[in-house]
């Protein structure tokens, strides 16, 4: 059986967890890319490497050309942020299982994400968009109340994204990101205050199953990097229903989706932004862990066509695990000159994983973005307590140093 996966650039979530996966199930992989050689450079020590193929994979209609003069798929599948509606788009032209184009669509752009709930009655959240190259003086008329969240209308990872307290601030912003993004629309939208959490949902194409979700601590203001995810094996039944039910408006169904909302003091839950993949960051390979499930073979079996087992959201919901992820962040631009390799260890009933994201020697600016990150700790166990003990522990037993 053949696996078409479609990709920009490696990530743990597909060199860890998506190809050993595919492996497992005995499927031959295509990767498609915009960039071949990172990709064979990383899979090279996989006991299984893909074939990797180069394809200009933003465009929907050289990904069906191309797979139209290779083995037929049995599949066609992304983790991207950024080919979800291509992907979709060539899952469907070959009839295969294939997430709704509209819903991936609605996703990816932030406009069209706010416009959709609010014509459904479900969320109204003021906002205003700014076309690439607009003046950003027009937004003294959009009237929505300061404080406001300015960022790219298809952006990713945090970039770009800040709080801001006035007028003169926000155009100011505007126009620094119209700079380093010439072609990018913006979304200018009211601030909505809470608890950050996540919806990790993964569907069928019969049912859709909750396997949880994460309390997510954020940087200090203006920027929105996250910090620290603590897992939530079941957040209260009425906040899951309201989640769910804009889901549903917006398409989400096959596969899996990553959504991020606030909780807001009088049990309002309001959706930040919807990301139809699976959560990265290592969260994914952690979430296998907690829930005690082969998540990458199940996310593959869906887009298969293959039916998820019945009893999974409740098997989920019962994990006795709890974990939280924890990013190293940079602090400042320079080189990195001092940091831990990868380690794993278990000691008193936790299971901990470091994972480098910077390499020794590299140099960067300070991005104040989830770019910043030097490594992720995650820890696995079923005392929230000691998971958080062991998180401390290895923090304070290394040093990671940057020299301007």
């Amino acid at each position: 059986m053949r696996l078409y996966l479609l990709a920009l650039n490696p990530t743990d979530s597909v060199t860890q967890g998506f190809l050993p996966a595919a492996a497992r199930l005995g499927l031959d992989v295509t990767v498609l890319t915009d960039h071949a050689e990172p990709h064979r450079r990383a899979y090279a020590a996989l006991a299984t490497a893909p074939e990797v193929v180069e394809c200009d994979v933003r465009d929907f209609r050289e990904v069906i050309g191309l797979i139209s003069r290779r083995d037929a798929p049995d599949a066609v599948f992304s983790n991207s942020d950024h080919l979800q509606t291509q992907t979709a788009l060539a899952a469907e032209y070959f009839g295969l299982a294939a997430k709704d184009w509209k819903a991936t669509l609605r996703a990816k752009n932030k406009g069209e994400l706010r416009r959709h709930l609010a014509a459904g009655g479900l969320d109204a959240v003021r906002s205003f968009e700014l076309d690439p190259g607009q003046d950003p003086t027009v937004l003294r008329e959009s009237a929505i109340p300061f404080p406001v969240v300015v960022k790219p209308r298809e952006g990713v990872a945090s970039e770009d994204v800040s709080l801001v307290a006035d007028a003169e601030e926000l155009e100011r912003r505007c126009t620094e990101i119209q700079h380093r993004r010439p072609g990018a629309a913006l979304v200018v939208e009211e601030f909505l205050d809470g608890q950050l959490c996540t919806l990790e949902t993964l569907g069928d194409a019969k049912r859709r199953h909750v396997l949880g979700g994460f309390r997510t601590r954020l940087s200090p203001p203006p920027d929105f990097i996250e910090e620290v995810l603590e897992f939530v094996p079941a957040h209260p039944q009425p906040v899951v229903e309201q989640i769910l039910s804009q889901l549903d408006a917006i398409g989400v169904g096959l596969g899996a989706c990553h959504t991020e909302f606030v909780l807001q003091p009088d049990g309002r839950a309001r959706i930040i932004e919807v990301n139809y993949r699976a959560i990265g960051d290592q969260c994914d390979l952690m979430l296998a862990e907690i829930l005690d499930i082969p998540l990458f073979e199940h996310i593959l079996a869906a887009h298969l066509g293959r039916e998820l087992p019945e009893d999974l959201a409740e098997h989920c919901a019962a994990t006795p695990r709890r974990a939280r992820n924890e990013a190293v962040c940079a602090d400042r631009p320079g080189t990195l000159t001092a940091a831990p390799g990868p380690h794993d260890e278990q000691r008193d009933g936790v299971r901990l994983a470091y994972r480098p994201l910077r390499e020794l020697g590299e140099r960067h600016e300070h991005y104040r973005t989830n770019r910043d990150y030097l490594g992720v700790i995650w820890a696995v166990g079923t005392d929230q307590s000691a998971v958080d003990a062991a998180v401390a522990r290895f923090v304070a037993a290394n040093r990671w140093e940057i020299t301007p």
